[in-house]
């Protein structure tokens, strides 16, 4: 009796192993089931690609998602591509994702590296040591590359672009995003459909477009011209000339080399320092700095502030439709005013600091006429409303 119940332990014991033995087995079936390669993340699902290449002078993606190129890192090229998909099951996953691959291949002087697209999406990080050149394609997605020892191209369907020392021409296209400009060591072209635009240094000139959204620039070479449908412009520095168009926002240029040329449909303009200027508001006031050069500045509604500086100064005009006209000049710029103001009511409409510029009603305006500091190149003042202020600069 002893002997049968120890065999029936025996047996029971054997038959719990077994069980245990086929259910990790079946634990197992199920963990490689999975497919090695495809990943589950929430409803979609994620096949990764990746690879090396040697050195290649100069490199162009083309995608469908996401791309981050970090060049000058590494002693090989390395890549991963993570294409996703979308679907209510990993079978239905594994039949897209295994009809996908990525090519990398030679063209001429390029290495083209090539992403699925279609049904899915495909996301590239790559890292390269030196690279003399690159160009970036893509149908949607942000772009970002950095180091690149020579000229960029980055195109996206719709996303944020950023970029940082490029050392040749730069152009950054965007259907729609923001675009962010480091460090460019040669000419930069910005276009997007709708956002910011941002760029910190440029060597050469900068051409800065949007369809809607801020522009700011910070110390660029050469000329600059921004563009935006609506939203404000700054820029801090640039080498040569400036200009600035924009359908409603603060137009602010700290120090241009060269003529500023604004136009603002509804909203301020600024500039601190340049070698001429010439403005247009349909709304806004105008204030102008030290300007060294000719000056043709005009409101319809808003105030106009100048002063005068410099030896180069020419011919120059300021008018304002409603709103008053102040000009400082110092005492080493000659010029000959010629004021004019369409209110009559009073003589005080104009007032002046010097006794040379005579003021008197003539008809229906009153008007000022005379040399500053012995004369000079003609300054043409005209206000229909409001009043024309001429002082010293102390």
């Amino acid at each position: 009796m002893l002997r049968s119940a120890h065999s029936r332990w025996r047996e029971r014991v054997r038959v719990g192993l077994a069980a245990g033995v086929v259910c990790a087995l079946l634990a197992l079936a199920a963990v490689y089931a999975q497919a090695p390669g495809i990943v589950r993340e929430g409803g979609n699902f994620r096949r990764d690609f990746s690879g090396t290449y040697a050195t290649p002078a100069k490199l162009r993606i083309a995608a469908h998602g996401p791309v981050n190129l970090r060049a000058g890192a590494g002693d090989a090229l390395t890549y991963t591509v993570s294409v996703s998909v979308r679907a209510r099951s990993e079978a239905e996953a594994r039949s897209v994702l295994e009809h996908y691959k990525v090519r990398l291949e030679k063209s001429g002087d390029w290495l083209v590296l090539t992403a699925p697209g279609g049904p899915v999406i495909s996301t590239v990080t790559v890292k390269t040591p030196r690279l003399e050149s690159a160009a970036i394609s893509t149908s949607d997605g942000k772009v970002e590359a950095v180091g690149i020892a020579g000229p960029l191209e980055a195109n996206t369907g719709g996303g944020e672009v950023a970029v940082d020392r490029i050392q040749g021409d730069c152009r950054l296209v965007t259907g729609g995003g923001d675009v962010r400009a480091g460090t460019i060591g040669g000419a930069l072209y910005c276009r997007s459909g709708a956002g910011r635009i941002q760029v910190a240094s440029v060597r050469g000139q900068a051409v800065l477009e949007t369809l809607g959204g801020d522009i700011a620039a910070g110390d660029v070479g050469g000329s600059v011209r921004a563009e935006t449908g609506g939203g404000g412009i700054h820029v801090v520095k640039a080498g040569g000339a400036v200009t600035a168009n924009t359908g409603g926002g603060e137009i602010v240029v700290d120090r241009a080399g060269g003529i500023v040329t604004a136009r603002n449909m509804a909203g301020p303009v600024l500039v601190g320092a340049a070698g001429g200027v010439q403005c247009e508001s349909a709304s806004g006031g105008i204030r102008v700095g030290s300007i060294s050069g000719p000056m043709r500045v005009s409101t319809s509604l808003g105030n106009i502030m100048a002063n005068l500086m410099g030896p180069r100064l020419a011919d120059s005009y300021l008018a304002t439709g409603n709103g008053d006209i102040t000009v400082w000049i110092p005492s080493n710029v000659g010029v000959t005013i010629r004021a004019r103001n369409d209110m009559a009511d009073s003589l005080r409409r104009i007032t002046t600091d010097f006794s040379g510029v005579n003021v008197r009603r003539v008809g229906r305006q009153v008007v000022a006429e005379g040399p500053v500091n012995g004369g000079g190149p003609l300054l043409q003042i005209s206000a229909t409303v409001g009043n024309i202020i001429i002082r010293k600069q102390r």
